[in-house]
């Protein structure tokens, strides 16, 4: 069994399992969507799977001493390709943990909170990787065989998050009657912070959507129908994790050698429109982001209308631009 379908199955009710069970318990009773607690179950099968190697079962064994070892795990872990786990993903797996050890906290499973002074790894303020070109972006979307039906579907799935920005969580609970093909909109319910959002959608990705719901959702269908827009070919909504696998697919086929994740046509989409003149407020309502500050983070990026700028009102650029004028005249 995949660790997405893993279930925490405590050999006690007073075991790390049992209370790590209740925990996202709790998280599912305060309203948290239901793709963070799919990732907080995932980072603690992990953290349990370690402490169960290592014969630590029950909450009052956890100190300091042994997360900071779990963390140094985390920084010494290579993959089956031997790269190592990226800050972030480490960042994410020890937050997973400290969630959890100040709930038992809290919740008086444990004495104090061994997570308190675990320092996270730093994390660089890095621009992000993977970003398509518009010209690299329509290589992909014309990747999949779209006279087939999953690739017609992958067609319609990777056209949508270009379109609309939307993470691959929210693309894979998009459900049909979140569209409206009349105004060119999309409903994102619960996005990131439980937060819903109404983006617009470009008339092409409406285009391949409805072709896709004419030939292909019929075909994958197993009632009950639940609304879910895309459906794998067992007729199931999509996880995260196919939406990604989707994605690679496609990249894959395009022949882009750059390392593309779903993720990375949030960014395109972002990089693309900045780059045509959008205001970045504009694009921070459009990807949800709580803080301008996050949105930011793509001015760096946006090289191209950089240049134009520099290009216009930086003197040198001018001067560059009128000698080589002048060399032509003369020659």
């Amino acid at each position: 069994m995949s660790a997405g379908r893993r279930r925490i199955e405590p050999a006690d009710p007073h075991d790390l399992a049992a209370e790590a069970a209740r925990y996202l318990g709790w998280l599912a009773d305060r309203g948290y969507s239901g793709s963070t607690i799919y990732n907080r179950r995932l980072g603690l099968l992990r953290f349990l799977d370690w402490c169960s190697e290592r014969g630590i079962g029950r909450p009052g064994e956890l100190t300091r001493v042994v997360l900071e070892r779990y963390q140094k795990s985390l920084a010494g872990y290579r993959k089956d390709d031997g790269r190592p786990l990226g800050l972030q993903t480490q960042e994410n797996y020890l937050v997973d943990v400290r969630g959890f050890c100040r709930w038992m906290a809290r919740a008086k499973a444990i004495l104090y909170d061994p997570s308190a002074e675990l320092e996270l790894p730093r994390l660089s303020d890095r621009v992000p990787r993977g970003i398509l070109t518009p010209q690299e972006v329509e290589r992909v979307l014309a990747a999949p065989d779209a006279a087939t039906l999953q690739g017609l579907r992958d067609r319609a799935m990777i056209e949508v998050l270009y379109s609309t920005g939307m993470r691959r969580g929210e693309l894979a609970r998009l459900a049909i009657s979140d569209l409206d093909f009349e105004r060119g909109t999309v409903l994102i319910r619960e996005g990131k912070y439980r937060k819903d959002r109404v983006v617009p959608i470009g008339e092409r990705a409406l285009l391949w959507v409805e072709k896709y719901l004419e030939e292909v959702r019929p075909e994958y269908l197993t009632p009950p129908d639940e609304g879910y827009l895309f459906l794998t070919r067992l007729g199931k909504p999509f996880v995260p994790n196919g939406v990604s696998e989707t994605v690679s697919k496609a990249v894959k086929a395009s022949g882009i050698s750059k390392k593309v994740s779903a993720h990375a046509f949030r960014h395109s989409c972002a990089t693309a429109m900045l780059e045509g003149g959008a205001d970045i407020r504009f694009i921070q309502q459009m990807l949800g982001h709580a803080s301008l500050t996050t949105t930011q983070i793509y001015t760096r990026v946006a090289i191209t209308a950089l240049k134009k700028v520099h290009e216009r009102t930086h003197p040198a650029a001018r001067m560059r631009r009128k000698r080589g004028q002048e060399d032509e005249t003369s020659s």
